[in-house]
């Protein structure tokens, strides 16, 4: 089998080709996805750029957003991907969508102890639910249930889009604040790359200060910070914790005894202050219900390749999958 599995994200897409059973990708190539009108687009460059004298049979893309159907629309970017479209016009016999946050998901049996770093040292339950969660262009999340055959079943799911709901009065402001913008605010409007935009405009208003005139993204954010932006600062404080308080709410809708995984681009830019003690302070804040999180193993995945590993891995578990599958089974992992 030759294969193709990608990432695709709002900001880059990470494509890979792989012959069935190798470790090693025949070609592999991180585009930024801005750059392409279509997904048709990309992988044709990917394709082309590649210059393998075999031809690809099998495509699996793990696409942000719900999949109900072999057309999707993608979201945080402007693209509609066809699973029979692309297959005849790429001449790829096999074609599978999945989201993003599944093959995040199946990417967790991938990873080794390098990959990542524990927040909090829970003993795992053997064979118990596992959740991962992240914030990249958006905020996703997957959870994962073991059947008695010793695999896990991944679960799509569009939680980043229920109900930002405030901690504290600060939060409440930037509630009102986000409800004037945008009507519906999200836990994605809050903890996001995104996000960043919005939450230093809102902490501009808090210190009187005159807005930005050009976008602030999180390296932006985090430069000025390092530079003594006291509003920078105060916008990556209020980040902290309002991921930490999105973790503990995961922790205690699925209890996760098995492990809690923090993926996503933005963790890996922010690790130190998600090491720090106000993340984990900010998840343990659920009154009553601390006691569930302080018993769920928490990790931070510092592997930026978790998503297409991930696609890789669902493409080989189901090789001859034409269709979108809703759920999917991956090999439970000691990680």
């Amino acid at each position: 089998m030759e294969l193709i599995a990608g990432d695709i994200g709002g900001t880059k897409s990470w494509l890979v080709w792989m012959r069935d059973g190798a470790v090693t990708p025949r070609f592999e190539k991180v585009y930024s996805s801005a750059d392409f009108a279509s997904g048709e687009a990309l992988l044709a460059r990917f394709i082309e750029e590649a210059g393998q004298s075999a031809h690809p049979d099998t495509l699996t893309l793990a696409l942000p957003g719900p999949l109900a159907a072999r057309r999707v629309s993608l979201t945080n970017l402007d693209w509609t991907l066809d699973a029979d479209a692309l297959g005849s016009a790429l001449d790829l016999p096999r074609v599978q969508f999945v989201n993003d946050f599944q093959a995040q998901a199946a990417g967790v049996a991938t990873l080794g102890a390098d990959d990542v770093l524990t927040l909090n040292a829970a003993p795992a339950v053997p064979s118990g639910v596992r959740a991962i969660t992240g914030a990249g262009t958006g905020l996703g999340l997957a959870f994962m249930t073991a059947g008695d055959d010793g695999q896990y079943l991944s679960h799509a799911t569009e939680a980043g889009h229920a109900d930002f709901a405030p901690a504290n009065a600060l939060q409440g402001r930037l509630l009102d604040h986000l409800r004037q913008r945008y009507g519906h605010v999200s836990w994605e409007r809050v903890v996001s790359g995104s996000a960043f935009n919005d939450l230093y405009r809102f902490g501009c208003l808090e210190a009187g200060r005159p807005q930005p005139d050009v976008p602030i993204d999180g390296a932006t954010l985090t430069d000025r910070a390092s530079a003594g932006d006291a509003v920078a600062a105060a916008t990556l404080d209020l980040f902290v914790d309002l991921y930490g308080a999105w973790v503990g709410n995961v922790a205690l809708l699925y209890q996760p005894f098995g492990g809690l995984y923090i993926g996503g681009g933005v963790a890996t830019h922010l690790v130190a202050r998600l090491r720090a003690p106000q993340f984990m302070r900010a998840a343990l804040d659920k009154g009553r219900m601390r006691g569930v999180v302080e018993r769920t193993p928490i990790h931070l995945i510092t592997c930026a390749r978790l998503g297409v590993q991930g696609a890789v891995a669902l493409a080989r578990a189901q090789p001859d999958s034409y269709a979108f599958n809703s759920n999917t089974a991956v090999t439970r992992s000691g990680t």
